[in-house]
């Protein structure tokens, strides 16, 4: 789960460049909680599913869901894949990720946001059919997909009380 975690606050580089983030260290110091309704674990298939308003923390990030579903992998017991599913929402200072559902792939250090995926910070927004992004690589693929288009929209800053920017 700490790499879930991580992982999602990671993404948070798509639209915050220009933010200090903590870091990966600090972030990993952190303990997580996780909240939910209900807690079913399956021995068997290598699973836990958190149920029922999943709220999910370490430090400044929180994640939100109707569903987490943590997958394991069989030698070692290391999380394999995350999915958080229904009403997704990923909260760090003043940026925000939502989408219908959000998967982390341990193996591709990957995070993959679908199901109208958008991120803001402040005025900012970056939305498509699927956010991709790449832990390791410190990028993130944006895709419209056959029956949408990519939007970004970035409001510059303003240097200056009358809103015009001075170089």
């Amino acid at each position: 789960m700490k790499r879930l975690l991580f992982a999602f606050f990671l993404l948070f580089a798509v639209a915050g460049a220009g933010l200090a983030a903590p870091p990966a260290g600090e972030r990993g110091k952190e303990p997580i909680t996780i909240k939910s309704n209900e807690l079913s674990t399956d021995s068997k298939n290598r699973t836990a599913t958190f149920t029922g308003k999943v709220t999910a923390r370490q430090g400044d990030l929180t994640i939100y869901a109707d569903r987490v579903v943590v997958h394991y992998k069989q030698d070692g017991g290391d999380v394999e894949r995350v999915e958080a599913i229904g009403n997704v929402r990923i909260v760090q200072g003043d940026r925000l990720a939502t989408a219908r559902e959000g998967v982390y792939l341990s193996a591709d250090q990957k995070i993959v946001l679908s199901g109208d995926p958008k991120v803001f910070q402040g005025e900012n927004t970056v939305s498509g059919k699927v956010i991709t992004y790449f832990v390791n690589e410190e990028k993130s693929v944006v895709t419209g997909g056959p029956d949408g288009r990519v939007e970004a929209v970035i409001h510059p800053k303003s240097k200056g009380g009358d809103g015009a920017s001075k170089r």
